[in-house]
């Protein structure tokens, strides 16, 4: 006999080893149905491993992300045993789970268009109908390299050779597909129950690009057919917001192969740029900021200092000036604590909070250049917090509260993530815990709901990562803050106490846009490119019916510009139901009409861009109207 600890903190007694399947299904007949895998003492495990002593067991779910990959990795291999099935020639490389489905990385003659796509789905349906039982076993390594050199699969022969030579490697069968895999997997291809591919990219082994072009199959699963389906339209309705159609649609900004991955901002885009970059100051004035401004070119030896050189040079872009070496910044931070070194601090002066707009480089490959999501330069919204011990939980609350005001001003739910410690991380044992259990005790004042995301801190310090929702349930990654005792040590940074000896500060990292060109594109996503009035590149359209009306349309333009209201007038000699379906494809706020009525009148006929006529009023009650909705920041 022998007690198992579930997620709960209940116990239930075991009398005799059993499955984990069997397990679940002592609880409930409802868990056993809803489980995908178990997490055992930390572990993410199969359905079908044996319990035989005490452990802490946590059943995974689809609505778990651990049970997700898990699901979603079987997925995979259903693709791979189809690819092969039809494909025998193929060789096969890797294929994980992502965050939203799953690919796998093929080499193979036939390119894989949508016809052979739908062909491959349509077997993949026929392995899942099959309902193959999946088996994991062992081999020693030499066995293993072996068993892929008879079946002729390089990738996968080169992925054990890394291994060390006592490691054993592990298989999953299911019918008469095998694949190298860790796993855990789900007990049956049958528990997978919607499936569908979605696209194909090219994909260099290993991320290299000194190996081989694969081609990329992508794919997503869900174990309930109407689940997929929502998906499906989700991603349909993604298309349609694509920020790089509408981008250039709208005239915002433009990309060229003169420079990939350098954004171009045209006319319309700065307006919105700007926009989002007052708001910036405003807020962080309120918030009692300092603004700085850093080089965007340091020498190598403060990259050193800071760890980059050691940690990120991969990512840098470096030069060589009067024979020493330079590198453009990454990031801000280096140049932030060079401003607080500048003179000396006291007590009284900290916290010291200094917020930066400062425009960073990063070597970004060209596979993953992306619009404005991905960039390969990109003015980030950084601000560094130093302080005193005693200041942290207080700071900590105070820049989730300023991230929290953001993301509700542009109308953005958001779920937020602790990451922790990294393997490959700079510091001692005592300070990352100290750290960690700031942000902590930080998030537990503030009431926030969060997950912790084991290892995916920075290199010197553990983080709170805030990841908002769009209006179609997307999440985008983008606000963060970090905790940072390491870059005040490395640069011996000092201040003078009430006891009048020299305290070493701690430091916060954060971010609240993030990116300023990535927010941008998620905003153009979220609305579709229908800003709110108060940001919308143009808040206005006059759109006068014949010639008679140009002078009083005139009129009109300058008496909204004098309210600081940015409007244009369409003067073409056009139909006016043609000047209004313009107007809307553009996606201006406002659409005024004006006629024999409206010049006579001094009024204006009001249309919303959704074609809702709002009616006719006067050009004063319309002007105040709409000055209130953006002194307000009104969203739509």
């Amino acid at each position: 006999m022998f007690h198992i600890t579930l997620k709960d903190g209940s116990q239930l007694r075991v009398e005799a080893p059993k499955t984990l399947y069997d397990l679940a299904g002592d609880i409930s007949g409802g868990l056993q149905r809803a489980a995908l895998a178990a997490e055992v003492d930390g572990t993410v495990t199969g359905l079908k491993q044996m319990i035989e002593d005490s452990a802490t067991v946590s059943f995974l779910t689809f609505n778990d992300q651990k049970g997700r990959d898990v699901f979603r990795h079987t997925a995979s291999h259903i693709l791979a045993q189809a690819v092969k099935r039809l494909y025998p020639q193929a060789k096969l490389a890797i294929g994980p789970s992502i965050e939203n489905g799953f690919y796998y990385d093929i080499d193979c003659e036939t390119s894989f268009t949508p016809e052979i796509l739908e062909k491959l789905e349509a077997e993949m349906h026929k392995i899942v109908k099959e309902d193959l039982a999946i088996e994991r076993f062992t081999m020693p390594r030499s066995e293993a390299i072996s068993y892929f050199e008879k079946a002729e699969e390089p990738y996968k022969k080169e992925l054990i050779e890394d291994l060390p030579e006592d490691a054993e490697i592990s298989f999953y069968k299911q019918g008469e597909f095998t694949d190298l895999c860790a796993g855990p997997h789900l007990p049956s291809t049958g528990n997978v129950k919607a499936i569908a591919l979605t696209s194909v990219a090219g994909a260099y082994w290993r991320g290299s690009e000194k190996n081989k072009m694969l081609q990329r199959i992508y794919g997503t699963a869900f174990p309930k057919k109407s689940e997929l389906e929502a998906y499906l339209t989700m991603m349909e309705e993604a298309k349609k917001r694509d920020h790089r159609k509408l981008g250039r649609e709208l005239g915002l900004f433009m990309m060229n192969e003169a420079g990939p991955g350098f954004p171009f901002f045209l006319p319309k885009g700065m307006i919105l740029k700007n926009l989002l970059l007052g708001y910036w100051h405003e807020l962080h004035e309120k918030n009692g900021y300092q603004e700085i401004s850093t080089p965007i070119m340091l020498n190598r030896s403060l990259w050193e200092t800071s760890g980059h050189w050691d940690h990120y040079q991969d990512n840098m872009y470096t030069t060589v000036i009067d024979e020493q070496d330079f590198a453009i910044k990454p990031m801000n931070c280096p140049g932030g604590v060079l401003v607080y070194q500048s003179e000396p601090r006291s007590y009284r002066d900290l916290p010291l909070r200094m917020g930066e707009l400062g425009l960073v480089h990063r070597h970004e490959k060209s596979g993953q250049l992306h619009g404005l999501m991905r960039v390969r330069c990109f003015t980030q919204d950084d601000a560094h917090i130093f302080m005193m011990p005693e200041q942290i939980r207080d700071e900590i609350k105070g820049v989730a509260r300023l991230i929290d005001e953001v993301y509700n001003l542009f109308g953005f739910k958001y779920h937020v993530e602790l990451s922790t410690r990294p393997e490959d991380s700079m510091g001692s044992d005592e300070d990352w815990e100290m750290a960690t259990e700031a942000l902590r005790d930080a998030l537990d004042d503030l009431g926030l709901n969060y997950v912790v995301n084991e290892g995916d801190g920075a290199f010197y310090g553990p983080k709170i990562d805030f990841h908002l929702e769009d209006s179609i349930g997307r999440t985008w990654q983008c606000g963060t803050i970090q905790l940072d005792f390491q870059l005040p040590l490395r640069f011996e940074l000092e201040y003078t106490g009430a006891d009048g000896n020299k305290h070493r500060p701690i430091m916060i990292h954060r971010v609240a846009f993030g990116s300023i060109e990535r927010f941008i594109g998620i905003l153009i996503e979220h609305f579709a490119g229908a800003f709110p009035a108060w940001i919308a590149p143009v808040q206005v359209k006059i759109l006068p019916i014949a010639d008679a009306h140009h002078t009083y349309a005139q009129e009109l333009q300058d008496m909204l510009q004098a309210q600081g209201i940015r409007v244009e007038v369409d003067s073409r000699n056009e139909k006016i139901g043609y000047k209004i379906r313009e107007a809307q494809m553009s996606k201006v706020p406002y659409m005024l009409v004006v006629g024999n009525k409206e010049c006579e009148e001094g009024t204006v006929a009001v249309r919303a861009r959704r074609g809702v006529d709002l009616g006719t009023m006067t050009k004063e009650a319309f002007c105040q109207r709409l000055l209130e909705e953006i002194n307000t920041k009104k969203n739509d």
